[in-house]
């Protein structure tokens, strides 16, 4: 596969904006699929990552990431899609805009608000957002953290890697304490693990190695 991609890239570097990529689709998340044997990062979206979660108007909690991932994957998996390259992402993606049927994969997933504009790398679909918007499409009927902010947050620690395992064990001046959802400081406490802070399980697990509860 690595090979492929190479040749791929040498050979059409100089006309890249117009270089096309068609063959048939595989879902790997809300703004990720495989066209033939190429990674394609559509351009100017951004879904939720797949462990992402977010909330009813209830307050119920649940996997939206997944069930974007779903969605799409119902829609377009297996389809023919015919894409133009745009650009190669830090990942190594190829970015790129892409066809089903004559219809822009791009718009159709941010019109059925699966997906956000990605306003920083384009404003293809501004417009079409801000009407799923006004219709409650999808995500836009749902309490979520914008895919970026909860990147972010991954990044500072304070997104768990692992869903089962939510407990923030911190290390401070006042000691080893842990910190569970839903208390006051759970969401502004960053795990570093370089400093010995780690994620915990269950709260006996936390406590059987040497945290205490935090006090709210």
């Amino acid at each position: 596969m690595l090979r492929v991609c190479c040749v791929f890239v040498l050979v059409l570097w100089p006309g890249f904006a117009t270089a096309q990529i068609s063959g048939h689709v595989r879902v790997i998340d809300g703004d990720t699929i495989d066209v033939g044997d190429l990674r394609i990062r559509l351009h100017a979206i951004d879904a939720p990552e797949m462990d992402q979660t977010c909330e009813t108007e209830l307050g119920i909690a649940f996997g939206c990431g997944a069930w974007v991932a779903a969605q799409i994957r119902e829609r377009f998996e297996g389809a023919h899609a015919t894409c133009t390259a745009r650009d190669v992402d830090r990942y190594d993606r190829i970015v790129a805009t892409c066809e089903v049927s004559g219809a822009d994969m791009g718009e159709a997933i941010v019109a059925q608000g699966w997906a956000f504009a990605f306003r920083r790398y384009g404003m293809d679909y501004d417009l079409t957002e801000k009407a799923a918007f006004v219709n409650g499409q999808g995500l836009h009927g749902l309490r979520v953290q914008s895919p970026a902010a909860f990147r972010a947050m991954r990044v500072k620690g304070r997104v768990p890697v692992d869903p089962d395992c939510v407990i923030k064990g911190n290390i401070s001046n006042n000691g080893r304490i842990f910190h569970v959802p839903g208390q006051e400081f759970y969401d502004r406490t960053g795990i570093n693990e370089r400093r010995g802070e780690r994620w915990f399980c269950s709260t006996a697990e936390a406590q059987n190695a040497g945290w205490r509860a935090a006090r709210r």
